[in-house]
């Protein structure tokens, strides 16, 4: 887990990766470069440095960033959740950009999002279609894009994950944001950077409500096992 100052959900992210057993979390502060020889980075939700300018613009040249976009470009796992995902965005990794929620409110509440795809590294413990339970926390969650990348997107089936309603009907009603084709998260090309608004480690166990959010670590502890 990389550290920003202004990061919230650092110790959650870890505390949900901890409870699997042989996984050993480790934090990496903004200012490092030795990613300690982790085979998975998460960035995790928060403020990081204050929003200053927007959300992730200044976490883009921290000088961890460095390695984690040298480390997504061999072909390793990364996650961005929520300001990760943001981050992720604005340092090049994933295509697009978030704003301002539609009704320029800060959004806290569970909701609920479908699987578009699960052959991926993140999503293959899940249902094609499936419908998860996750909350969201964000001011700037509303994906958009110029219309070429939203036809890349649907073309190359990057779109992993879109807000949907209890019977996974993707209609605007169940767009808590705003975001261009209900988009809740989206993956790179390749297939090994995936970032997402929802917060899964916010869903790790049934007793925060639900525990939806934890077979996406279980698919990325399976890949990792399966390529060592």
């Amino acid at each position: 887990m990389v550290v920003f100052p202004g990061s919230n959900c650092d110790h959650d992210t870890e505390h949900a990766v901890a409870s699997f057993r042989g996984i050993r979390p480790v934090m990496l502060w903004h200012n490092e470069h030795d990613l300690q020889g982790v085979d998975c980075i998460i960035l995790p939700g928060g403020f990081s440095y204050g929003d200053y300018l927007r959300a992730g613009a200044i976490a883009r040249f921290s000088p961890i960033m460095q390695e984690v976009i040298e480390f997504a470009r061999k072909g390793h796992p990364v996650l961005g959740i929520c300001n990760g995902f943001q981050v992720l965005l604005e340092s090049g990794l994933l295509e697009g950009a978030l704003s301002r929620n539609r009704d320029k409110k800060f959004i806290c509440s569970r909701t609920t999002i479908t699987v578009a795809k699960t052959s991926t590294l993140f999503t293959s413990r899940y249902l094609q279609d499936e419908v998860l339970s996750i909350p969201v926390a964000h001011g700037e969650g509303n994906y958009f894009a110029p219309p070429e990348v939203i036809e890349r997107l649907e073309e190359h089936n990057q779109i992993v994950f879109r807000y949907c309603d209890a019977e996974g009907n993707v209609v605007p009603e169940s767009n808590p944001n705003g975001s261009l084709h209900n988009i809740a998260g989206i993956i790179n090309r390749e297939g090994n950077v995936l970032g997402l608004m929802p917060h899964p480690e916010r869903a790790s166990e049934k007793r925060l409500g639900s525990d939806d959010g934890r077979r996406l670590f279980e698919s990325i502890f399976d890949y990792i096992a399966g390529r060592q």
